[in-house]
């Protein structure tokens, strides 16, 4: 018998049935397939041909000899497969049942108590990890993708003209200027000969430069001033 059955043979399991289907266990487990627990029926008379269960971590197969133990029977469910579990213990050993999604009930009696609670509590692990499976697979799949956006940051390019000239960009500010009212009046005050031949040598000046200053801030032609200024010097 291989070394990995015999750690099955703690819970009173037959060692002749274990070693038949050990011997044909080997052929029939698929890749990455584990076997879990193997139970085996005990009748209260002599059981020369019993039945017995295996767990494994894909599914549960039944194994039922035929023609006096030259041939056996195996039917197997997936995990996928079986709607539930249940153990009824009665004075005789227990009865391990299961259900499947299609309706479909499977039993087999006379299992020792011990070995019938191993493989329900086996039955229930595997049947949780499938379920917890099937919840995280599904939570992760509906979950939708948060999509980050980032606005892209629009830079305008605009045309720049080369400044050549520092007196382009330079404001000019024109000096404060203030004149008196009558000062405004000097064109029609030369119009009076007496009012200028009246005036002072330096009121004529100071005239002068008040006609200078009308001049330079653009409030009078240069005609105009050429004008006034012959005029007052001629009373000079």
């Amino acid at each position: 018998m291989k070394e990995q059955f015999k750690k099955f043979l703690n819970e009173e399991q037959d060692p002749k049935a274990i070693e038949k289907i050990a011997s044909k266990l080997s052929d029939l487990l698929m890749k990455n397939e584990e076997i879990g627990y193997i139970a085996v029926q005990k009748k209260p008379a002599i059981t020369v041909l019993p039945d017995s269960i295996v767990m494994t971590n894909k599914r549960i197969i039944i194994c039922q000899p035929k023609n006096l133990g030259l041939s056996m029977n195996f039917i197997d469910y997936t995990w996928d497969e079986i709607e539930g579990t249940f153990v009824k213990e009665n004075i005789l050993g227990s009865e391990f049942s299961f259900t499947t999604r299609t309706n479909m009930e499977v039993s087999i009696d006379y299992i020792p108590k011990i070995q019938a609670r191993k493989i329900f509590t086996y039955a229930k692990e595997q049947l949780d990890l499938l379920k917890n499976g099937a919840v995280f697979n599904a939570s992760t799949f509906d979950e939708d993708p948060m999509v980050v956006v980032q606005e892209e940051e629009i830079i305008e390019e605009m045309e720049t003209e080369e400044v050549t000239s520092f007196a382009e960009i330079m404001t000019i500010t024109p000096p404060p200027f203030n004149l008196k009212s009558e000062e405004f009046n000097a064109p029609a005050d030369l119009q009076k000969e007496n009012g200028l031949h009246n005036l002072s040598q330096d009121a004529l000046f100071e005239k002068l430069q008040n006609y200078k200053k009308l001049l330079d801030n653009g409030l009078i032609l240069q005609g105009e001033y050429d004008a006034f200024k012959k005029e007052i010097l001629s009373y000079m």
